[in-house]
């Protein structure tokens, strides 16, 4: 169990919350669930309804289609964001790689921290841009080499 000390230092790093006055991600971190699971535990699967994004507190996780792994998650970090922004199933399944503990938000959670602090959801385009750069760069990168 973290203290809500803990929660504040361990949020205030995930980069969409980092910028968020302290008070702020005090009474958001308060709403968090903690989840633990065991090794090799699928946490949810590509096709599924999603109204939840994970935030890493310990383990390591796997984002993958099938066997292809498409990314993976450390202490941290977070994933899970993309279903409970446009409420689509979600676009990949996640794994535990070994026994993980979370931090969880849900959709209302987040939607309820938008409404009282707005500032959170220009944070959150700010990241979601810098990942579409991100994939845009290693298109272009992956395009440039096949020619």
């Amino acid at each position: 169990m973290l203290s809500s000390v803990d929660r504040l230092l361990f949020v205030r790093r995930v980069p969409i919350f980092k910028e968020l006055r302290d008070d702020f991600i005090v009474r958001l971190t308060s709403v968090m669930h903690e989840l633990s699971f065991p090794a090799n535990y699928t946490i949810f699967r590509q096709g599924e309804e999603g109204r939840s994004l994970y935030i890493v507190v310990s383990g390591r996780v796997k984002v993958h289609i099938g066997d292809k792994k498409l990314a993976e998650v450390d202490r941290g970090k977070y994933f899970g964001e993309m279903a409970v922004f446009d409420t689509q199933p979600r676009s990949a399944s996640a794994t535990t790689l070994e026994p993980c503990e979370f931090l969880e938000l849900t959709q209302e959670q987040l939607y309820d921290a938008i409404e009282e602090t707005p500032e959170i959801a220009v944070n959150i385009i700010r990241e979601l841009s810098r990942l579409i750069r991100r994939l845009n760069e290693n298109i272009h990168v992956t395009t440039s080499q096949e020619h």
